[in-house]
Parts: structure tokens; sequence; C-alpha cells
């Protein structure tokens, strides 16, 4: 076990950073409980973080931090029924090439890739498809370390209710050691990007998220347009990005050129409508095949911060449109564009998705500029529709008002209360918006 004392943790926006007193690296699942069953029983307070990938204080301490990065890698396979178990500290490119390898693939990804599978699924993380559900309703079975530290295999056959619990746990049930995922065959996307006004997309949003697997599309305000991605798959040959193609686009346009435009526009925020109308006139249409690893996922350095809510599918529209009305009318200066997704209901008892189809909006900021007055103002529009929050982004909710959005919310709190009586896995965020 390697042990180091105060070292700093910051998460990749760099808005969240704690000097642990103990940050904790087992290098076995056995390690792993030993060190939070000793936690727990000299009454430590104990977070895990993963990739630091979350925008809120889900992983601050300044007491015990647990790094299972050395938790990683396919641990068992089986070809027949999909089944892999992995460790918990396992990043999401790695789970990709490794499955691709053993010719399977996750059957739906967000657009980033650099979170551990452990973060991904306890936060809600999710990709976009009318009829697919996040990436914690792909998992069958969980090895979790409890306070007390034993290692509980939670399984959809002996122990379904706490399964469901822990699929989505935002850290407050226990450390993550591995688990076990359910894959598909691998298969390639057919990517295309294409500018559309927003009104159009608006009207036929419908017809677009059915005949599209994945289907989303970013809007930018202030300018009446939009960019939507058509993912499909097919049985099309391969046409890659070249490396050229790759590095002029993602590097130097939509990374270091973005991130140079929206720091100006930060020192000047009334140039940002007319930035945005200058940016998106160059907005053309694009396709690719490749494997759907290579296709879901973006390559992204430009940080900031984000907020998302997952809203009921028939209210997510209007409710986009309030927001962009909101941004424009009062001229915020918000340059990055706003993000909608459609994902299908799932059965964990606090998934923002639980048991109802939902579109997810997200708002984003440069993270050298001020969001919160903004995100606070909007935020308000999405509770106006009985929106629930991803639990790895910004928000303002807290457990009396999340409470009364989750039909089993008390169900969740008795998994909660059975594993972590003394709620040694807590700090302020848990707290917060699970209650004490």
């Amino acid at each position: 076990m390697t042990e180091t004392k105060r070292e700093t943790w910051t998460n990749w926006a760099g808005a969240q950073t704690c000097s642990p007193r103990d940050l904790v690296r087992p290098t076995s699942r056995n390690e792993l409980a030993e060190v939070v069953g000793e936690a727990g029983v000299a009454g430590r307070q104990v977070t895990a973080a993963g990739s630091g990938h979350s925008f809120t204080g889900a992983a601050l301490t300044d007491d015990l931090m647990l790094d299972v990065g050395a938790l990683t890698g396919v641990i068992e396979a089986d070809l027949s029924s999909g089944l892999v178990k992995v460790g918990g500290g396992t990043v999401l490119a790695d789970l990709n090439r490794e499955l691709d390898r053993l010719g399977l693939a996750m059957p739906n990804l967000g657009d980033i890739d650099v979170q551990t599978i452990s973060g991904a699924i306890s936060t809600g993380t999710h990709g976009t498809g009318a009829e697919l559900p996040n990436i914690s309703a792909q998992v069958a079975a969980i090895d979790l370390v409890t306070a007390d530290g034993r290692i509980r295999e939670l399984t959809e056959a002996d122990t379904p209710d706490e399964l469901r619990a822990a699929r989505v746990g935002v850290g407050a049930l226990g450390a993550i050691a591995a688990v076990t995922l359910k894959t598909v065959p691998a298969f390639d996307l057919h990517r295309v990007d294409m500018p559309m006004p927003l009104d159009q997309v608006l009207a036929d949003f419908d017809e677009l998220a059915a005949s599209n697997q994945h289907f989303e599309f970013f809007t930018f305000p202030y300018t009446g347009k939009a960019a939507t991605i058509r993912r499909n798959r097919t049985d099309l040959p391969r046409r890659p990005r070249n490396q050229v193609e790759r590095y002029v686009n993602d590097v130097v346009i939509e990374n270091t050129l973005g991130d140079v435009m929206l720091r100006f526009t930060g020192k000047v925020p009334a140039l940002i409508p007319r930035v945005a109308r200058f940016s998106t006139a160059f907005m053309n249409q694009a396709e690719r095949v490749d494997s759907s690893h290579s296709v879901f996922a973006n390559y992204r350095t430009l940080r900031f911060n984000e907020m998302e809510y997952a809203l009921p599918r028939e209210a997510g529209l209007e409710a986009l449109r309030r927001v962009i009305d909101l941004v424009e009318s009062e001229r915020f200066p918000l340059g990055m564009p706003i993000e909608c997704r459609t994902v299908a209901g799932d059965d964990a008892p606090i998934s923002p998705a639980y048991e109802r189809p939902s579109i997810y909006i997200a708002v984003h900021q440069h993270h050298t500029m001020e969001w919160q007055p903004y995100f606070e103002a909007i935020e308000k529009i999405f509770i106006s529709y009985g929106g629930r929050p991803h639990w790895g982004k910004r928000h303002s909710r807290d457990a009396a008002a999340l409470s009364g959005l989750y039909p089993e919310w008390e169900r969740f709190q008795s998994v909660r209360n059975e594993f972590d009586p003394n709620r040694t896995f807590s700090n302020e965020y848990a707290l917060k918006v699970l209650g004490p």
C-alpha cells in the first residue's frame, strides 16, 4: 500500500480542490477492504475519487481519500453472455480498448471517456438514445466495500434492491471494487454531423430521435442554429478520420482556438453574440464510420463548468425554448453551446432518469468565467418542470428538495442506512444532497 500525506487533489475543471489527511491507493480489493474497515472503526470520513471529472464536491475530503486506480482492467469475461467484470478504477477509454480486443463493446456511452467506470455509474453518467438508458443500467453486479470492511457482492439474482441502489449511489454506499457489465458484440457507428436551423430541429425532434439510434444536438444562444449529431450502427466500410483531420478539428479548432475565443469573449462579454454567430457560420456537414467507442468519444481539453438536468421527455423542448429565451433576453454571457440529449428511463432509485424517458439539457461556462448566477437562473426553469440534476454536475438542490422527486428515495436511504449507518462515506456534498 502506498500512502501519501497532504497531497492536493483537484478535479478536472480545476474548481474543486482539497488536501486530504491521507490519500491511500490500495493495490487489491482485500487491501481496499482492510483500509475501509479500519477507517470505519476509527470513525473517519472516507471518499473515493475517480478521475475527478465530476463538477461537484462529491470526492472532497480533509480526511481519507481512496484512489482505486490500481484496481483496473478486465477480471473476467464471458464471451457467450457478454458479461464482463472489471476493476472499479478502470478508465472508460481503457475499458473500451480492452472490450474491443475481446470483440465486445458497451451498448451506449457518453461523449467523454476519461471517467472511471465506478465514477461514471455512481453519478448517473449517460449517452444519448431514446431507447437506451444510462451507463449504470448496463451493470449486472457490483463488488462493494462497505464501511464495516466487508466486500458485498451485489447481484440481480440475490440482492436486486441493493444492486439497484448501488448502480447510482453518489459514492455514499461504499467503495466500488469491481463492476460486472452487460456488453454486446463489437459494432461500428456511422456518424453524421449536420448544421440545421434550431426551429427545424425542435419541430422535427421526435422524428429525429426515433429514426436515429443516438441523436443529440448543440445549440448556440444568439444564433438560431444547431449542430446535430446522428450516430447509427452500420455495416459500411470504416472511414475514420485521418490524423491530420483529427488534429486540426479536435486539437486546433475545437479546443485550442475555442479556448482562446472563450477567454477573449470572457473579457469582453458584449461580443459573445457576434462571435457565436460568426463561429456557427463555419459549421459544415461531416461523416465518418469507425468503431463505436471511437465515434462516441470526443477529445476535450477545454475546461468548463457544467450544469445538466434530466427533464420529463414531454417537457424537455419547452424547457429548452425557455432557457434560450432567458439567455438571449437577459443577455447572459454564455459563449458555449447548450446540449440536448434523449435517454430512456431506468430503475436505479436515485437515477435522474428513474422510471421516465428523459431529455437531458446541459449548459456550460468556460472555467475562467462566472457561472453561478446564470446557472441558478436557468435552474429555476428546470425545477419548474420537475427536473432532476445530474449528480456529477453543478446544481443548488438539497435533500429536502430532491427527496420528493424520487418515488424510491426512502428505499435508497434504507440501503444507505444498512451499508453505512455511521455515514463513513459522507462529506459535505453527500450530506447536502442525500441528507444526514
